[in-house]
């Protein structure tokens, strides 16, 4: 038969205590960037105040970690990243014809979009996400050869950049 010590029982409390205190720094962390984290609303849009075939608002400034959701308020469009336009490593996206659409943004820097239907119309966007812009000279050298494509609005990729 095995007897426990005194002092065998007062290490394991020890050691649990530490475990538990560990698990609740990391479940308050955890808790704490959720409650950080903030939505965001895009609509995808036939008319707005920059013109015809818009994502209002088209400059979006956010921190890292939060979610914006693409909203399908006029039929037709979609939002999708356009490549080369996002940060090195970050995820892309294309969303569904007609369908809204959220992305969380994990990775800080410049991120250009567009519906890819209306493209050729410069219907885009940009989000700033986190304090840098580490990748805006590689995003601004790649708008040069994507506004190439726009048959209308050819400045206005180039004037969302600007407010950044």
């Amino acid at each position: 038969m095995a007897y426990k010590l005194a002092s065998d029982n007062l290490i394991e409390a020890c050691v649990m205590k530490k475990y538990y205190r560990i698990l609740m720094a990391v479940g308050l962390s955890l808790a704490a960037s959720l409650a950080f984290s903030a939505e965001h609303e895009v609509q995808m849009l036939n008319n707005g105040s920059d013109g015809f075939m818009v994502f209002e608002p088209a400059v979006l400034s956010i921190e890292v970690g939060d979610t914006v959701n693409f909203v399908a308020t006029d039929m037709g469009h979609n939002a999708a990243s356009i490549e080369g336009m996002i940060p090195a490593g970050a995820a892309s996206w294309t969303g569904l014809n007609n369908t809204d659409i959220s992305v969380t943004f994990d990775k800080a820097g410049v991120y250009a979009y567009q519906c890819t239907p209306h493209a050729m119309m410069a219907m885009v966007g940009v989000i700033n996400v986190g304090q840098g812009k580490a990748n805006l000279a590689a995003v601004k050298t790649a708008a040069v050869s994507k506004k190439t494509s726009f048959v209308t609005n050819q400045d206005r990729l180039d004037g969302y950049l600007a407010q950044l």
